[in-house]
């Protein structure tokens, strides 16, 4: 585990509005459930705009442990942006991505981690079986197919917080509203050659509700689709603006 000053090999990505209730229980679990892992890492809690406490619980939290790290946004702006902001301090090698409210276990982290380590670039959860209402799963199921559709891809799940991937790739991605919906293409784009996909444990919430709900994301979710199959015929990456070696951009002109 890492002691809080030495550089740890995972970051946790995880971000908070409004969850009170949910936060310390979690805290708690991911430090139970990761005592024992064969990595060290970070838990990154970034408040986003919240104003029922959660600010002063990650605060506590890091007080207490050198190993969670608090970052608070000056409003509330949404979960890409509590993401992508997680994204830019994150310290560690692999970076796991996980929500506040608790429905995905902690101890699924070292099976994700264990599968980059393994080779992938992004290891993705899908919940084997979810513990939502019927309606939910239902949008999620439409959703889904849509996105895949669109985007030519196989995710199952893309709806599951719970995702790890290759620093590199985090640290790149383009940030806008919504970008956390599709980070296994996202990182594709930039370069992610091996997605794999890992079943993963989903559990009722335990406390509190749904703080980034349904609402409005159907017209806002086609949006932000056609605005990635853009970004996949269009978009120039960093890391393909590259020169082969030294004084490459002045000869051959």
């Amino acid at each position: 585990m890492s002691d809080g000053r030495r550089r740890p090999e995972v970051s946790i990505v995880l971000p908070a509005y409004d969850e009170r209730e949910s936060l310390p229980a979690l805290l708690d679990e991911l430090a139970s459930e990761l005592a024992g892992a064969p990595f060290s890492y970070e838990v990154i809690v970034v408040d986003d705009g919240s104003r029922d406490g959660t600010a002063e619980i990650a605060d506590e939290a890091a007080a207490r442990d050198p190993r969670v790290r608090a970052l608070h946004l000056a409003r509330n702006s949404g979960q890409s942006a509590a993401f992508a902001v997680g994204f830019r301090h994150a310290r560690g090698e692999i970076v796991v991505t996980l929500d506040a409210d608790g429905q995905n276990p902690p101890a699924e982290i070292p099976r994700l981690v264990a599968a980059v380590r393994g080779g992938a670039d992004v290891a993705a959860g899908y919940r084997a079986t979810r513990r939502d209402s019927w309606w939910r799963r239902l949008q999620s199921r439409i959703a889904n197919r849509i996105r895949n559709l669109l985007t030519h891809e196989t995710i199952r799940d893309t709806g599951c917080s719970l995702k790890a991937f290759r620093a590199e790739f985090a640290r790149d991605l383009p940030a806008f509203d919504g970008m956390h919906r599709f980070l296994p293409t996202l990182c594709r784009i930039l370069g992610a050659t091996t997605v794999v996909e890992v079943p993963v444990a989903h559990r009722p919430r335990r406390a509190g509700r749904s703080k980034y709900g349904m609402a409005n994301r159907a017209l806002r979710g086609l949006f932000d689709l056609l605005a990635v199959r853009w970004m996949q015929r269009r978009w120039l990456p960093p890391r393909r603006l590259v020169l082969r070696g030294p004084g490459e951009g002045e000869h051959g002109r």
